[in-house]
């Protein structure tokens, strides 16, 4: 018997023919159509939608496609052979053209609407139609939902054209944000954060469109000249991508009683969000009522987790409204997303954004948008007052399970066995009076170092004498707490697996993706490989390039410090 017996009896899917069989589209056959849409999906206009859980629509083929990468790790996950994605049935699919889709495989693909609420308040003036009908998936569209080695997932095309959902816009996604979304979701996986992963990323070699961004070098807030961008199609996947803001928009509808089936289309679609999400963890045999309760539990524990989890690799979201906030707590929506590099508490990429959305208020941000998930659930309790009282209960008790899920992640960050208020206080004082490097100073503290000189190479502003002192203190009474005479070792090795060594730098992103514009995708690979393996040494070479801190030029930098939400 060779090794090779279980791949045998498992063989990976080589053909795009092999992969259709997998096709099991659970949100199509159990949801309801747009009553309104186009059956053929030729449905690219801006329209309002008054009902129903989706809309077909065919995606927009990219011309001239060229393959740029997939991912080969969850291409693994997913029992899929590399040379899967250089064939030209799945170049042609994931480009955009399901005209010879092979059966079962839908030659027709869906956008769905939501509700937007930014910090707790549900806007309208965004759609263009002023009513919030016209709001939802303007340029990303569902292709695909099957089942692989025993678990659903659900494929979405990104840059692929209009919906009518689009407000007017032309439904594309430049190279630039496609290379970055690309990368980061599968970086992100490797973080150990539930997140939409990367399939493929193809870009055209004859379409561009304009959008606003920097002149080289330019310190500007905001964007100053119209530039020219290839457009790019990237996969993404997720188990599903439902939003609270699609149950918000749900919810509103049966408050509204907008038609006769709003309220039994806000059941539909948070009872299709259990059984995509939550199968595992909700008796189905409980009553409606007890599954929203359950529901809510659930999804409370998987957001204060996700969000404790942001801060601990020093990822800022950016703009997490609802409509960002998968009901099923992963990562989703890589636009004006950054990491922390200069430790600031108020950090903030997006020019578009405000305090809400920093770095540090991202659990405040989390916890409005829990609470737009539940009263999106209170419609189907109107009649169940005790129930109700309960999901308020559960609602209210954010903040507190949010905070516990941030002790227990500083804590780890500094191997403590709990969590020393006073002690992580001093320490955030400290990293931001002298400008340390977040996740750099993380790490060199993860080797238990006896004096300070050690982590000054993770400080962008030298240390005075008087602030050396301080952080010698600091140390000593770390060191301490930590017992590191006794427990030097367990204790780095068990920081090292929560504070990555090799991690996002926007400065070291851009010219992956500049070179890319050139035709040559060579950086995209080596980030690949970098970002995979973030918790572990890599070669001198690697680290020497990867491992460093932002060069000054880059402080201010439009479109590396900071930029705009155009993609």
């Amino acid at each position: 018997m060779t090794n090779d017996t279980t791949s045998d009896l498992n063989p990976k899917i080589c053909t795009l023919e092999e992969f259709a069989k997998l096709a099991d589209y659970s949100l199509r056959d159990s949801l309801n159509a747009d009553p309104e849409a186009h059956k053929n999906g030729n449905d690219h206009r801006p329209r309002q939608v008054y009902s129903g859980h989706y809309v077909p629509v065919t995606p927009t083929l990219l011309p001239n496609a060229e393959y740029i990468a997939h991912s080969t790790a969850f291409f693994e996950e997913l029992g899929l052979d590399d040379k899967l994605a250089k064939t030209p049935g799945f170049q042609s699919v994931f480009s955009g053209d399901l005209s010879k889709a092979p059966t079962p495989m839908s030659k027709l693909g869906w956008a769905t609407g939501y509700a937007l609420s930014i910090y707790g308040t549900e806007y309208t003036q965004q759609c263009p139609f002023r009513t919030g009908n016209g709001y939802g998936d303007g340029r990303a569209m569902s292709i695909f939902e099957g089942i692989f080695k025993g678990k659903r997932w659900e494929m979405q095309l990104k840059g692929g054209g209009r919906t009518p959902y689009c407000r007017g816009a032309d439904g594309r996604a430049v190279l630039r944000s496609s290379v970055r979304e690309f990368l980061a979701q599968e970086a992100m996986h490797a973080f150990g954060i539930p997140s939409s992963r990367s399939l493929s990323l193809f870009v055209s070699k004859s379409e561009c469109v304009d959008r606003p961004w920097y002149y080289e070098g330019s310190q500007s807030n905001d964007p100053e000249v119209m530039v020219s961008n290839p457009v790019a199609i990237s996969t993404r996947v997720a188990p599903s991508f439902i939003r609270v803001g699609q149950l918000e928009l749900f919810a509103r509808r049966a408050r509204n009683n907008a038609h006769d089936d709003a309220l039994k289309e806000l059941e539909m679609i948070v009872l299709h969000l259990i059984d995509r999400e939550y199968q595992e963890e909700i008796d189905p045999a409980l009553g409606l009522s007890d599954k929203l309760l359950k529901l809510a539990q659930l999804f409370r524990e998987r957001l204060s987790a996700l969000v404790a989890n942001w801060i601990r690799v020093g990822y800022c979201q950016g703009n997490f409204n609802g409509d960002n906030c998968p009901a099923g707590g992963y990562t989703l929506d890589y636009g004006p997303f950054g990491f922390c590099e200069i430790f600031d508490p108020a950090f903030q990429p997006w020019t578009g954004g405000g305090r809400h959305f920093s770095f540090l208020n991202q659990p405040l941000a989390a916890q409005q948008n829990f609470s737009m998930f539940c009263k999106s659930l209170e419609p189907l309790l109107q009649s169940e007052p005790t129930a109700h009282k309960a999901l308020l209960q559960i609602r209210d008790e954010f903040s507190h399970v949010m905070q516990q899920k941030i002790e227990a992640m500083w804590a780890s960050k500094l191997g403590l066995k709990d969590y020393d208020s006073a002690l992580v206080l001093d320490l955030l004082k400290l990293m931001v009076s002298t400008r340390a490097d977040f996740n750099m100073f993380f790490r060199e503290l993860s080797h238990v170092p006896k004096e300070i000189s050690a982590l000054t190479s993770s400080f962008y502003q030298k240390p005075t004498p008087e602030q050396l002192e301080q952080w010698q203190q600091w140390l000593d009474q770390w060191r301490t707490a930590i017992n590191a005479n006794e427990q030097h070792v367990s204790v780095s090795q068990a920081m090292k697996q929560v504070n990555p060594k090799y991690t996002w730098r926007e400065w070291l992103i851009v010219p992956v993706y500049q070179q890319a514009e050139q035709g040559n995708y060579a950086l995209i690979k080596e980030l690949q490989e970098v970002l995979n393996n973030p918790y572990q040494e890599q070669s001198q070479e690697m680290e020497d390039k990867y491992y460093r801190l932002r060069p000054e030029e880059f402080y201010r930098m439009g479109g590396v410090s900071h930029y705009s939400c155009s993609s």
